[in-house]
């Protein structure tokens, strides 16, 4: 009744027991009928055969790998699907029990709970092994412990043993006074020996500290020695560091110079390609000019006049032809001479490449270079400027040049020299670096000796200390001897007391001893703590990265949901962009023809206008660069003159280097010849040190002396050596950038030539054209006024139609506005029905809950019926809680029709306002097509018009031209003016074309506008077939739930009926109770007498196995109920198929609520499993409860045989009744089960048809507005 009240239920559905109307009476046929017809049983049996359970694979194949845990393989990566599918495999189960889906796995009813036996069998078993090999870890231990401490016991024991029996006898007393004595005689040896050690080891001391002085000396030699190599070293090194970076200058240099030229051969193929363009322009004139001929043939008067005026143009084209004539032959010449230059140029590249590295005394040729460099990139930006230099440039290499290849003779010739006596000075350091390594290797032997020796001296001095404590131990040892040796004769009688104080010496030593025993297991003991503790946090650091894992795959499998929704939106929005784009291209169509024919008008125009144009720019720039280039030729020849003054400076300068290079070589020799010979000496020195050991002293200070003569000596010779070879270097390095600087002047000199012959060869092409060229522009200037005239005309009418449009537009985005906000609206709506169905499950899981533990407090109530004594007060109990129950039942249900009743009315007028609603909608849409339509044809009679116009423009154009061919001969006169009108009438083009531009944009906007009008119309379409069909479904859904609510009310009767019933026989069971007590208590008076009756028992026992029979009836009854449950599972399953079909039109949200909803029904499901298999284990209680009942009957035989008639009787009776309540109570269970189930698929329907009312609405306030929007369009 409390769940009846709490939730808001549509119907009962009402089944009858009997159709005479007679209360306590059910016609199970009736019933049946009921059932089948309404499809209660057809459901459980659909559910039966179904699939309710189901896994996702990833889950199954961590929660049931323990099953077979060598069914996947470990280290290899494996699907979770084929993991799951080879474990099944591998168990014995029923394999026509589950399934494999795309995702999950789907169990029949009842596979489930088997594998979890199965797994929580394996579990103990894993378990319990763990257990055990943990315990016999530990036990083994323990028991190696215990052994070693009984064997120490033992050794313990046995000595102890020895001792006492040994230790009164006398001559035990007389060894324990002469051992001290024997100790003494063995230490003076020991002494004596030490002795003699000690005087060997000062001898082997004074020696080593001799020879240590000696090795001290020489290491100190060969330090000098090799710090004056690594001098030298490193002075080498850094004059070849020095000279290699200044290579690496020169080549970023030569590298930047290369660049500049490449920038100015690109501008001069920029130049060459705007001629290219130009030639092609002059082309197309030249074929318009060709047309326009044909057509002023029939003119005499203008042909007379052009033929005057070609006349006079020929006069002046064979002038400049003349000109031209003259400039090839100056071109020809200097391009003979740039030739001579360029081969003159290579052969210089080629030495220069040899003698980059060593040629370094042209550092201030560079720098004249550099500032000519300078000038000639700011003459680059400057055209003017820099053909100029370039001129003067080329005179002055062209002297520089010759001077070059006399200089570069000479050069080759130092050179090779230069290689020589470098080869020759290569060998003479690799011959040093090798006798260095040789050192160096002897010096780090001798210091490893030195290291060892003095380890050596410092273990043998700690063994003299250790010697001397140990020999004044054994002086002061030997004195207390001796003292006991003269007290020994007085003191015999306490010779005892002296060993009994060794012995207690010998009882510390084993204290300590067994104190450090003790601290080595306190030490192992920690040690196994920490590595117990490591292995925790291992087992921890573990099971977090599982955890980690898991969370993972979770995230994983979400993503992939996540992206299967996304691709499914992908798809829907690519078939809405081909409808788009299709319905896009028709009216692109439609543009570009309209769009062609203007852009054909305008491209004329402004070709005509571009030659006029770039004609006059070509006559300033020939001019201008003809001026230039004479210019440059000058300036070239100045920088010629230059050049060759600088060349011979820098002959001068290379003689005077030579010069300076010969005498340093000179030096060289003559230190390399005083190196050799001071080796030469060393080597012999060393050898005199190795035979005459004896003078080693008097010999190693006349070497000292002579090594630092000699070291004096080569400081000087090569401090003076590398100053000039520096110098020398600097030379040479500066000689090679001037060199490289002027070979890139070179290659940039020629580079210009070839640019200005290039740009000759064009003018004389360009100059003829032109004169053709200014004819016709004199001609085309009278037609672009009356082209300009027509333009005007349409550039107004694309005005008017510009506003039109953007009027449209403006209208259209309100439309959009409105739709934004109404989506909005159902989105708010749509996100509250989320949070009601949220709560409405969260109240479902407690009902569940609820049900759960009403479940087992019967199934306690159950267990305790089979006890007699207390029968009576469970019976009492059970009566006043049913009776409270079927009070609330009976008031519930009354409230309920109620609800029924106002829920069927509301749903009918929801019904007829839906109805309402969809006809006006659809009138709405009927109109909104017609409107489209209209617009439609609108603009398609806008465009025949300007279709229409534009031939008209084509018929004024073809008559303009017939005027023009007419007006030539005053358009001659009439060209000057035209020309500077002209200007004025390229602006006006301009704006009327940025305006023509902006109108063609606008009306595509308003083609995709209205594209956008027809999709969203199309969209409304969609959404109310979408909504004809949620209401066809809540309808359908309707009828359902009032079925459904029928049914629940015809059980709640039923339960009612069986509940007054149970009641009757609780009420007869009392009094037949009290009977049977009265009765009981006059046969255990009679039952001392009747021993005859012991022959009974055995019927008893035939009774009772009847009662077993009846049992295996019961549990036969339930699994037949189990079959008709999974029937309703199969039913369930097909509605949800059904469900999901209509979900794919409604969408995503719809199916998390039936999946909400299927899960449910599968827990429902399992709850209704269990309680089946709660039912089979109480039947097996029961047949234990037999077997015991039966131990007992033959145990107590011989007192039961007098009492054996009447209780044959009262159990039969009692029997009987525990029957009838269990029924009751199995029958009321499964009554209440299916009215929840009722109940939430009541609620569920609730849901469906707010769901509905609420779409209705917010489509009823979209058509209004929209309705409104569209009359005032109309108005």
């Amino acid at each position: 009744m409390t769940n009846l009240r709490s939730t808001h239920p549509h119907f009962v559905r009402c089944i009858i027991p009997n159709e005479t109307k007679t209360p306590g009476a059910m016609e199970h046929e009736l019933v049946l009928h009921q059932l089948r017809c309404n499809g209660v049983l057809e459901g459980i049996r659909i559910c039966r055969k179904g699939f309710p359970s189901r896994v996702l694979y990833a889950d199954f194949k961590q929660r049931y790998k323990v099953l077979n845990a060598s069914a996947i393989p470990e280290g290899q990566f494996i699907d979770s699907k084929k993991a799951s599918e080879k474990l099944l495999g591998s168990i014995d189960v029923d394999h026509t029990q589950y399934k494999f889906g795309h995702t999950k796995v789907f169990f029949k009813a009842g596979l489930l709970g088997l594998l979890e036996e199965m797994r929580d069998e394996k579990l103990a078993q894993l378990i319990t092994r763990t257990q055990a090999l943990c315990r016999g870890f530990l036990m083994r231990v323990e028991y190696q412990r215990m052994v070693e401490r009984r064997e120490s016991i033992f050794c313990i024991q046995y000595n102890v043993r020895a001792f006492m029996n040994v230790k009164h006898w006398p001559w035990m007393k007389l060894f324990f006074k002469i051992k001290p004595l024997l100790k003494s005689a063995e230490s003076e040896k020991e002494m004596a020996n030490m002795k003699q050690e000690f005087e060997k080891t000062k001898e082997d001391l004074a020696k080593s500290e001799a020879k240590r002085k000696e090795l001290e000396e020489k290491m100190v030699k060969l330090l000098q020695e090799k710090n004056d190599l690594q001098l030298q070293v490193q002075a080498e090194a850094d004059a070849l560091a020095d000279a290699e970076e200044r290579c690496d200058q020169l080549i970023k240099t030569k590298i930047q110079l290369e660049a500049k030229v490449k920038e100015v051969t690109e501008r001069a193929e920029d130049e060459e390609e705007i001629n290219a363009e130009l030639t092609a322009k002059k082309r197309k004139l030249e074929d318009e000019c060709s047309e326009l001929k044909k057509d002023i043939d029939d003119l005499e008067l203008t042909l007379a006049k052009v033929e005057k005026e070609k006349h006079a143009t020929e006069n002046k084209v064979k002038n400049l032809t003349e000109e031209m004539a003259a400039l090839d032959e100056t071109i020809a010449k200097l391009t003979k001479e740039k030739k001579a230059l360029q081969e003159a140029h290579q052969q210089t590249l080629d030495d220069l490449q040899a003698e980059e590295d060593k040629v370094n005394t042209l550092t201030k040729a560079k720098t004249k270079l550099e500032q000519q460099v300078d000038d000639l990139e700011g003459s680059l930006e400057q055209e003017k400027k820099l053909r100029m230099d370039l001129e003067r440039a080329k005179r002055k290499l062209e002297g520089d040049l010759k001077l070059a290849q006399d200089s570069i003779m000479d050069l080759e010739n130092d050179k090779q020299q230069l290689d020589e006596k470098l080869k020759k000075k290569d060998f003479e350091i690799s011959q040093i670096q090798s006798k260095i390594e040789d050192e160096q290797s002897l010096g780090m032997q001798l210091q490893k000796k030195i290291k060892e020796l003095q380890a050596r001296i410092e273990e043998l001095e700690e063994e003299i200390e250790a010697e001397r404590t140990s020999r004044a131990k054994a002086e002061k040892h030997r004195a207390d001897l001796s003292r006991e040796l003269e007290e020994i004769s007085e003191r015999l009688e306490e010779a005892g007391g002296a060993t009994a104080a060794q012995i207690e010496m010998n009882k510390k030593r084993e204290a300590e001893f067994q104190k450090m025993r003790r601290d080595l297991e306190e030490a192992t003991l920690q040690h196994e703590a920490t590595a117990a503790a490591l292995r925790k946090k291992h087992a921890d650091s573990t099971a977090e990265l599982g955890e980690q894992i898991d969370n993972l795959q979770r995230v994983k499998q979400k993503l992939e949901k996540e992206k299967s929704e996304l691709k499914m939106e992908i798809d829907d929005l690519a078939s809405n962009m081909e409808s788009v784009s299709k319905a896009k291209a028709n009216l692109e169509k439609m543009c570009r023809t309209l769009e062609d024919q203007l852009s054909e008008i305008k491209t004329r125009e402004e070709e005509h206008q571009r030659m006029i144009n770039d004609l006059n720019a070509q006559r300033a720039r020939l001019q201008t660069e003809s001026g230039e280039y004479s210019r440059q030729v000058e300036e070239k020849d100045a920088l010629i003159s230059q050049l060759s003054r600088g060349k011979q400076a820098f002959t001068q300068q290379i003689e005077e280097l030579k010069r300076h290079l010969e005498e340093e070589i000179k030096a060289k020799n003559a230190l390399a010849h005083a190196l050799q010979s001071a080796r030469h000496d060393c080597d012999l020195l060393r050898e005199q040190y190795e035979e005459e050991q004896e003078a080693k002293g008097e010999l190693q200070r006349a070497l000292s002396k002579a090594n630092s003569e000699v070291a004096q000596w080569r400081t000087k010779y090569e401090t003076d050596a590398i100053q000039r070879t520096e110098e020398l270097e600097e030379a040479k390095k500066k000689l090679a950038q001037r060199l490289q600087e002027a070979e890139e002047h070179v290659e940039a000199v020629n580079a210009k030539c070839a640019s200005l012959e290039k740009t000759k060869q064009r003018l004389q092409n360009e100059v003829e054209d032109l004169m053709i060229d200014v004819e016709r522009s004199n001609a085309a200037c009278a037609a672009l006024d009356k082209k300009q005239k027509n333009f005007d005309k349409i550039l107004a009418e694309w005005k008017q139609k510009y506003e039109e449009t953007q009027a449209e537009l403006e209208a259209s985005q309100k439309e959009a506005r409105s739709l934004s906000t109404e989506l909005f609206k159902m989105k708010n709506a749509y996100e509250e029905s989320l949070d009601h169905l949220e709560t409405l499950k969260r109240e479902n899981k407690n009902l569940q809950q609820e049900i759960s533990d009403l479940t087992e407090q019967i199934a306690e109530g159950g267990k305790a019926i089979h006890e007699l004594e207390k029968v009576k007060k469970q019976i009492e109990q059970e009566k006043s809680e049913i009776q409270a129950a079927l009070e609330e039942a009976e008031a519930s249900l009354e409230h309920e029709e109620g609800k029924i009743l106002r829920l069927q009315l509301e749903l009918n007028q929801v019904k007829s306002e839906i109805d309402r609603k969809i006809a006006e909608k659809d009138e709405e849409i009927d109109q909104m097509k017609r409107n489209h339509l209209r617009i439609v044809e609108s603009m398609q009679s806008t465009l025949d018009a300007e279709i229409r116009s534009r031939k008209r423009l084509k018929k004024k154009m073809e008559g303009d031209l017939n005027e023009m061919e007419i007006q030539l001969s005053h358009a001659n006169r009439v060209a000057a003016e035209a020309q500077k009108n002209l200007r004025n009438t390229q602006g006006v083009l301009k704006d009327t074309q940025i305006h023509l531009d902006d109108a063609l944009r606008t009306q595509e906007d308003l083609k995709e506008q209205v594209a956008m009008v027809e999709r969203r119309a199309n969209l409304l379409q969609a959404e109310i077939e979408e909504l004809r069909a949620a209401l066809e479904q809540t309808e359908r859904s309707r009828k359902l739930a009032e079925q459904e609510l029928m049914d629940a009310s015809e059980r709640v009767q039923l339960l009612h009926t069986q509940n007054t019933s149970l009641i009757n026989t609780k009420k007869k069971l009392e009094t037949d109770i009290t009977q049977i007590q009265s009765e009981m208590e006059d046969t255990i008076q009679e039952a001392r007498n009747a021993e005859e009756k012991a022959k009974k028992a055995i019927t008893d026992a035939a009774m009772m196995a009847e009662e077993l029979k009846k049992e295996q009836d019961t549990s036969a009854h339930l699994e037949r109920m189990k079959k008709n449950l999974d029937q309703t599972v199969k039913d369930l399953q097909h509605r949800l198929d059904e469900a999901e079909q209509l979900a794919l039109k409604g969408g995503k949200k719809q199916i998390q609520k039936l999946e909400a909803r299927v899960r449910e029904l599968e827990g429902e499901v399992d709850a209704e499993q269990k309680r089946s298999a709660e039912a089979v284990k109480g039947v097996r209680k029961y047949e234990r409860r037999v077997k015991e009942l039966t131990y007992q009957s033959e145990e107590d035989r011989k007192n039961v045989l007098r009492l054996q008639d009447l209780v044959d009787k009262l159990q039969m009776k009692v029997k009987s009744y525990k029957r009838q309540v269990e029924e009751a109570e199995e029958l009321s269970n499964v009554n209440l089960s299916k009215f929840r189930k009722i109940q939430h698929e009541l609620e569920e329907a609730e849901e469906r048809a707010d769901i509905a009312e609420s779409q209705v609405n917010k489509l009823r306030v979209k058509s209004r507005e929209f309705h409104g929007k569209k009359i005032g369009e109309e108005e």
